[in-house]
């Protein structure tokens, strides 16, 4: 089928939006025509070339919701008329990785993925002759995608596709972070780094974890207040003062869980030295730009601190973003002030544009 598709020709230039060819799905794979999906910093960051990983071409987007339309042989969970929330973060529920209750992080079409293929190393998306690559396995800047079923998760069909995207990438890393990371307790102290969308959901996933006061710093004065929609007990201007601030608030301890979802390797060391002595967890969501280093004073470790890393929030996609999306639902989890903005997709660098200028929270292409 012919698809029209935001494809990533060269790095550092705007996407060109087009018609492309789109193959029918193989074995273990679905088609999805896609309703929405969200515009994360993971493209922006792909499309700059800061990515060491990057290719082109290929057609960016990972955080898509949308409605099965077709499936290839040997799909088991999905049929025709499903909706569901594309994965970047496969569940395979067979590899060691899978099974173990310690990860999220399937092993069982990485490399391929990593390369920018399908699970059989070929690529559904072509120009005629010409192969165009998978972005995360998802492509989802684009009017239809094919995917490995094992990449999709399947959600309720009460759940708008608009908001429901949002848990393909930034909201369930965030709230993921807090509940299935870091795995906050009742009555904790919690310091959230950075206010955007991944920062935002941990402060949600805090709240729902029961922690007692929830601080979140950023240096804006419009997300610091999303924050308090969200559960922010404290809303606290960024600086360099941010450390001895929270140990003054906590007897000179520090928080008992700490976030960074900046991806500034400055914040990521405030992080770790305002976690508690004795047993903080500080928890890096951010990604850091190519090269940078964290620079960690032994002594912190040494005295009970912790340091871990979360990718899309510990979250095993086919079976917790389903429960996710049915917390939203239920009332728990406000997903509507995330979606600042609304494009369609001839405007998806409109949407990049939007991101450099920190304007808004998410921008939401609808198709």
């Amino acid at each position: 089928m012919r698809i029209r598709a935001a494809v990533l020709e060269e790095f550092g230039s705007p996407l060109a939006v087009q018609e492309v060819d789109l193959g029918a799905p193989k074995a273990g794979e679905v088609l999805v025509r896609l309703d929405a999906c969200g515009i994360c910093h993971t493209d922006m960051y792909t499309a700059s070339g800061a990515d060491p990983s990057g290719y082109s071409p290929t057609v960016l987007g990972h955080e898509g919701a949308g409605v099965v339309e077709a499936i290839g042989d040997d799909v088991k969970d999905l049929a025709v008329g499903d909706h569901v929330v594309t994965l970047f973060s496969p569940q395979c529920r067979e590899c060691v990785h899978c099974k173990s209750p310690k990860t999220n992080l399937c092993m069982a079409i990485r490399e391929e993925q990593n390369r920018g293929y399908l699970p059989d190393g070929t690529t559904r998306l072509s120009r005629g002759s010409e192969p165009i690559r998978h972005f995360m396995g998802t492509s989802t800047f684009a009017e239809a995608t094919v995917m490995p079923e094992i990449a999709l998760a399947k959600v309720s069909k009460d759940a708008p596709l608009d908001r429901a995207c949002l848990f393909a990438c930034g909201l369930s890393t965030g709230l993921g972070a807090a509940m299935y990371t870091a795995k906050v307790e009742p009555g904790s102290t919690c310091v959230v780094f950075g206010a955007g969308m991944v920062g935002l959901g941990a402060v949600a996933g805090c709240r729902l974890q029961g922690a007692e006061r929830i601080i979140v710093v950023d240096l804006s004065d419009d997300r610091l207040e999303l924050a308090r929609g969200q559960g922010a007990t404290d809303l606290w201007k960024g600086g360099d003062d941010i450390v001895q601030r929270v140990l003054d608030e906590t007897g000179g301890f520090g928080a008992d869980y700490t976030f960074e979802a900046t991806g500034l390797v400055s914040v990521m060391g405030q992080a770790v030295e305002a976690a508690r002595m004795g047993w903080g967890l500080c928890t890096v969501i951010g990604v850091a730009g190519k090269g940078e280093k964290l620079e960690v004073i032994p002594r912190f470790l040494i005295t009970g601190r912790r340091i871990c890393g979360s990718s899309f929030g510990g979250v095993k996609g086919r079976d917790q973003v389903p429960e996710l999306v049915d917390r939203w639902l239920a009332g728990d989890i406000d997903v509507d002030p995330f979606v600042s903005h609304r494009i369609k997709l001839d405007e998806v660098n409109k949407g990049f544009d939007l991101m450099h200028a920190q304007d808004g929270i998410r921008t939401v292409i609808e198709y």
